[in-house]
């Protein structure tokens, strides 16, 4: 008829957590009760794409057929969203139409006007990401000719970083 908050208790049983509510005692013959139960699981980025609940009714009475279990899979969807912002410093690099590169010097201006490129992966959830990989592609040769001479690559914030083989090759 009303609505009443149930006492539940957490506890370990076998090496599972269960979870242990009183619906009522004593509880009239013929008596039916409905039962909404919101249930938070951390931890779920181990579980995989489903978790499981074993849901069962048990009287502390007679033992009965219908104390079965019921088997109740709900599917784990982790949610998003990424974002990738990118800034070259300067916005705008113009060589001289008289510069030529010197081959074999050790000296950066040499070898063209530095422009860095920054990249920023941004997660703007709900939920946490792992395993993230960005995979970034930048040409650096046109037909046998040097585009972009790649100098450095490194990253901040516990990210881990796979180099070119084309990273700086005349050591400069």
């Amino acid at each position: 008829q009303g609505q009443e908050k149930l006492s539940c208790n957490p506890k370990k049983e076998n090496g599972t957590h269960v979870v242990l509510c009183e619906l009522g005692n004593p509880m009239k013959a013929g008596a039916q009760i409905t039962v909404d139960m919101e249930l938070s699981v951390s931890g779920l980025e181990d579980m995989g794409d489903a978790v499981t609940f074993h849901l069962q009714l048990r009287s502390k009475n007679s033992p009965s057929p219908s104390n079965a279990s019921v088997t109740v899979t709900v599917p784990v969807e982790a949610e998003a969203e990424m974002e990738l912002r990118g800034n070259s410093l300067p916005a705008t690099t113009v060589l001289p139409t008289s510069w030529h590169r010197v081959e074999g010097s050790q000296r950066l201006e040499d070898h063209g006007i530095k422009v860095e490129h920054v990249y920023e992966l941004h997660n703007k959830g709900p939920s946490t990401v792992s395993g993230v990989t960005l995979s970034l592609a930048v040409p650096h040769l046109l037909g046998d000719h040097v585009l972009l001479y790649l100098l450095e690559l490194g990253t901040e914030g516990g990210m881990n970083c796979s180099h070119h083989p084309a990273l700086n090759p005349a050591q400069v």
